[in-house]
């Protein structure tokens, strides 16, 4: 019939982006949400915030932006009530794991390197482990 679009799930096909798609898109995502953290962690040290009150106000902004780009672009899905509570649980859990990463290893390398390069280590190795825990969770469980 013209005019008539068949879902893909009602083909049996799954209507998500491949694996390899998704994962880019969640990288890219992941950056400019990294660019947003960690420029408001910077700034909020700069300011006077000590290194978690200030990390925790830049990764709730960081996680706002990701969470606005992932949920429609990368894993092309709809919002409801259950989807947000789900990735609002993740992102509690990952705050975490984040903030409580940056923290044990910000003073050590402090220590051994200096406030900059602390915070960029800090920054990318808290980051990385909370990205991977995301993508696992919200692909496999969250907008499967």
């Amino acid at each position: 019939m013209a005019g008539v679009t068949i879902p893909p799930e009602a083909t049996g096909q799954d209507p998500r982006l491949p694996l390899g798609a998704q994962l880019f898109r969640f990288v890219v995502t992941g950056g400019v949400s990294a660019v947003v953290d960690f420029g408001l962690l910077v700034a909020g040290m700069a300011l006077g915030l000590g290194p978690t009150p200030a990390k925790a106000i830049s990764w709730v902004f960081g996680t706002v932006t990701a969470y606005a780009i992932n949920s429609r672009w990368t894993f092309q899905s709809g919002g409801s009530r259950g989807r947000f509570a789900a990735v609002a649980t993740l992102y509690v859990l990952t705050f975490a794991l984040q903030v409580g990463t940056f923290a044990a290893l910000f003073p050590p390398l402090q220590a051994a390197w200096g406030t900059t390069l602390a915070q960029v280590v800090g920054f990318v190795v808290a980051q990385g482990l909370a990205t991977l825990v995301n993508f696992v969770v919200q692909r496999v469980w969250i907008f499967r």
